[in-house]
């Protein structure tokens, strides 16, 4: 077998078999590595997403690994674990728009009540439901690469007032401010960061509580940088005023429990549970990625990386090199 593809949904299973080809042999699951189970790699070159533990006992038996995300934190990781020279690439540019509707979907839906107005319709009532126009207000977008200057533009279409946080200034006709400046003044903050050692935990129970009351915290990059535990406590103290999340700091595990309907000691998983049932939260399955179009995207840069390497031994977007 040239490939195996782990975590391939329906859809993105049948766009990649589209491009995939009859050269090339491929495998499917929709489960994640743990969930599949197998002690050895079914092909040398493996494609994951995000939920999947790499087993550290691979390293040497795989050639290559794909991780069909803009992120490529969980693959460093793994580089950096096993000593391995093993190659590694990622997909950075299929789903910026993609990502940045979903997470003006997200605050439009918490702005308004969206849930709280669907609740009253049994009823047919008003009270309680009043929500907030978008224009004039202040979004905070932290993180301005390739997907954060997607949700500026978004922003400023809707003549919000927008701010961007970032150490690089990668757009100069934007408002750079500094972090906490930013915390203190925004309606909305949005989280699209990139993951790294240094950020972990960034949209902490500190930074947050700098907030105006009833801002809205919106996480569409990476669950690590905001602890499901602090933002519990915060919504639990009528802080922030709504959370939108697509992304878990304990995201293999919740996975894992909402879809085996196990039980879980892990704080992180049992804060999520709690925000799970609040009418200002929304929370959906890392799926920020997934439109017809970034789908198509993907499987198509997706079958350009495989080719490649089984070409080359590299990848066209590699991971940036370690010391190893």
């Amino acid at each position: 077998m040239d490939v195996f593809f782990f975590e391939a949904f329906e859809e993105e299973a049948a766009a990649l078999k589209k491009y995939l080809g009859e050269d090339i042999v491929a495998g499917f699951t929709w489960k994640t590595i743990q969930e599949y189970g197998a002690e050895l790699p079914p092909a040398k070159l493996i494609s994951v997403r995000t939920q999947s533990y790499l087993p550290e006992k691979w390293a040497d038996k795989l050639e290559g690994v794909l991780s069909r995300s803009t992120g490529y934190d969980h693959l460093k990781a793994y580089k950096e674990k096993t000593q391995s020279k093993i190659g590694c690439g990622f997909l950075p540019i299929y789903c910026n728009r993609a990502v940045a509707e979903h997470a003006l979907m997200m605050w439009m839906n918490l702005q308004r009540q969206f849930a709280q107005q669907v609740n009253n319709f049994e009823s047919f009532l008003r009270d309680g439901i009043t929500g907030w126009e978008i224009e004039k207000k202040k979004l905070l977008v932290v993180g301005v690469g390739n997907i954060g200057y997607e949700i500026v533009k978004i922003g400023k279409g809707l003549n919000m007032k927008v701010s961007c946080v970032d150490l690089k200034v990668k757009f100069p006709d934007e408002q750079y401010v500094q972090i906490e400046e930013g915390v203190r003044n925004a309606d909305i903050i949005v989280c699209s960061m990139n993951l790294n050692n240094s950020n972990m935990n960034y949209f902490n129970y500190d930074l947050l509580k700098k907030s105006k009351k009833g801002c809205l915290f919106i996480n569409i990059s990476r669950g690590e940088m905001s602890p499901s535990c602090d933002l519990l406590r915060l919504l639990e103290e009528n802080h922030l005023g709504g959370v939108g999340l697509d992304v878990f700091d304990a995201e293999k595990e919740l996975a894992a429990v909402l879809r085996d309907k196990q039980n879980s000691d892990n704080s992180s998983v049992d804060a999520i549970i709690k925000m799970k049932e609040m009418s200002n939260v929304i929370l959906t399955p890392h799926n920020a990625f997934n439109t017809v179009e970034s789908v198509e995207r993907k499987s198509i840069q997706s079958v350009e990386q495989i080719n490649y390497f089984l070409r080359e031994k590299r990848f066209i977007w590699s991971v940036p090199n370690i010391n190893i």
